[in-house]
């Protein structure tokens, strides 16, 4: 265990000394630690991964999110994303289950092998998009800010509402519910997982953030102790709600817009340094599914499950997408823009851990299936990042 912590520690610490360098290039810090997890991982030299296995990546997937969701949120301009609030919002709301039956008519096709509610279980464990991998692209002054602004409140709640989508297709697939039930579980997933998570997060934030205030006025804030609010904050959204019962995802992305839209232009300084924690714990989220997850799994990866993930990354993601935004004004290269851009990431990984626990008939083909798309996701959106950054500022 402390090997492995060793190991993770020195990587993460080489990695800030270029991290300024790596940005300025096509490959990605994830990209890296995949790498790097691969040739560390128990299927090469074995130093990385022995202990942690799938449910511990969990873990360090779920924490990362938390940070990433509330820290992304918190730094949103609500300026532009008032004045542009249809792009995000018809992404969500026909975007999102347009990629759900497009990637269930394309499973169907391929995987003959697996039941109808299997394949619409997949099919919603990747109509997720992953903040962290479309961090380069959000983060990026180039890229015009409604197109950022709309990626971000898009891979910030999307995730979220793919859970309640989910659990009925599992539970459907795992034959334990009837077809009479499905509206009634339907509607009782979605508003316990919403309502639940937006409760959550809007209510620990608000608390916060007038404590914050209050105890700012007083002097009572030391700056070593500063750097750990938000940190706590965002654990506590996420955390709280997944004990309710709802949404850790919806809760720690609806905080962080209220905490930064309460604190105002103060934010920036008070948010830093868990940003930067989240950036590590991404990079070290991905090299464990290098070394746990591609280091076992990519020599089980079929001809199928390739198509698949190569169609699932984008005539199912980029055409719902091209379509939902067909009324909003934008330019056909904004639409592309945005509907290319809607990576893989820590959510699906996150769900496919879900659906293991279901014991699905064919719960493994369908993690190798998850796994091959969020690999080639891992690929080509960060191979992409910076080209179609620049191009799209030169185009919307």
């Amino acid at each position: 265990m402390y090997f492995e912590l060793a190991i993770l520690a020195v990587l993460a610490f080489g990695y800030s000394l270029i991290a300024g360098k790596v940005e300025k290039s096509m490959i990605s810090g994830p990209m890296i630690f995949v790498v790097l997890g691969f040739i560390l991982g128990p299927s090469n030299i074995g130093w990385l991964g022995n202990d942690i296995g799938v449910n511990g990546l969990r873990i360090f997937a779920d924490l990362t999110l938390a940070i990433v969701l509330f820290c992304d949120a918190s730094n949103s301009n609500l300026t532009v994303l008032k004045r542009h609030i249809n792009i995000p919002t018809r992404m969500l709301l026909y975007g999102l289950p347009g990629a759900v039956i497009l990637g269930f008519f394309t499973g169907y096709l391929l995987f003959p092998n697996l039941s109808l509610f299997e394949i619409a279980a997949m099919a919603a464990m990747l109509a997720a998009t992953d903040a962290a991998l479309g961090k380069a692209v959000v983060s990026s002054t180039i890229v015009p800010a409604r197109l950022r602004e709309g990626l971000n409140i898009e891979s910030g709640l999307n995730d979220g509402l793919s859970v309640p989508i989910l659990f009925v297709f599992l539970a459907l697939a795992a034959g334990n519910v009837a077809d009479s039930d499905i509206p009634k579980l339907a509607m009782s997933y979605l508003v316990e997982e919403l309502g639940i998570g937006l409760m959550v997060g809007l209510s620990i934030s608000f608390m916060a953030a007038k404590l914050l205030k209050f105890s700012h006025r007083k002097g009572w804030i030391t700056d070593a102790w500063s750097q750990n609010i938000v940190l706590c904050i965002a654990f506590a959204c996420f955390a709280i709600a997944q004990e309710m019962e709802g949404s850790g995802y919806i809760a720690a992305f609806s905080g962080g817009l209220l905490f930064g839209h309460l604190l105002k232009e103060h934010k920036h300084k008070i948010i830093l340094p868990t940003e930067g924690l989240g950036e590590i714990m991404a990079l070290l989220t991905w090299m464990l599914f290098g070394a746990i997850v591609i280091g076992d799994a990519w020599h089980e990866f079929t001809w199928q499950m390739v198509i698949y993930a190569l169609l699932s990354l984008t005539i199912v993601r980029m055409l719902p997408i091209l379509l939902c935004l067909e009324r909003t004004g934008e330019a056909l290269p904004a639409k592309l823009f945005l509907g290319w851009f809607g990576p893989r990431g820590l959510a699906s990984i996150v769900f496919v851990v879900i659906m293991l626990d279901h014991n699905l008939p064919h719960g493994n083909f369908i993690a190798m299936t998850v796994f091959c798309t969020v690999f080639l996701s891992l690929i080509a959106h960060g191979l992409t990042a910076k080209p179609m950054s620049s191009w799209i500022s030169k185009k919307a």
